[in-house]
């Protein structure tokens, strides 16, 4: 039986491998789906999203209970996994698939991103400006069955791509952490502080 609590908020934040696990184990996050959205055809398979000739970005989906881990957190911890000036893509995976977005699903997710990026525009943390799109949802597709929970599946090929990719040495050296879960505690912390 579904939860009706139960929102959804989507995260384009380069590659979706690197994505899931800062998510997938927090309080009230109930999924987190590696997918494509915001593209041109439906159905869209891993080879012809990597084209970048579909308009698709890989993408999460996460199924979240407001209540527990509210839509704010959640725009607080993926701001920390990515690289908001780089419109290029992200890190070594280049090209528009690789871009980052915030999908809002209704007008109050809207509303939350733009003060949320705006936060961050304002705090100086970084000197160019912030590229990251906010969009209205559109149709997601879960990709194929091989890029769900990838860190699980392949511990060390995850490993091996946030490392060699730049994404970890970003995160330490905008934020000083490495751990996912520190940087989600540090978030909280400051918010139940400010």
């Amino acid at each position: 039986m579904p939860n009706e609590q139960l929102q959804t908020a989507t995260f384009a934040g380069g590659c979706f491998w690197c994505m899931v696990k800062p998510f997938d184990t927090l309080p009230g996050i109930h999924s987190v789906i590696s997918g494509y959205t915001g593209g041109t055809i439906a159905n869209p398979t891993y080879e012809q999203v990597k084209s970048g000739k579909t308009g698709h970005m890989e993408a999460i989906q996460i199924q979240y209970d407001p209540e527990i881990f509210p839509y704010e957190q959640l725009l607080e911890l993926y701001w920390t996994q990515v690289d908001p000036t780089d419109d290029g893509g992200q890190f070594f995976d280049r090209g528009s698939n690789y871009r980052t977005a915030v999908f809002f699903h209704d007008d109050t997710q809207r509303r939350l991103a733009e003060q949320s990026r705006a936060r961050l525009e304002a705090s100086g943390r970084f000197n160019q400006p912030i590229v990251t799109r906010l969009l209205p949802a559109a149709p997601f597709y879960p990709a194929e069955e091989e890029h769900q929970k990838f860190y699980q599946k392949h511990p060390q090929r995850y490993q091996q791509e946030r490392s060699e990719s730049g994404r970890d040495a970003f995160i330490v050296q905008t934020w000083g952490k490495t751990d996912e879960m520190d940087q989600h505690a540090a978030a909280t912390h400051k918010k139940e502080n400010a």
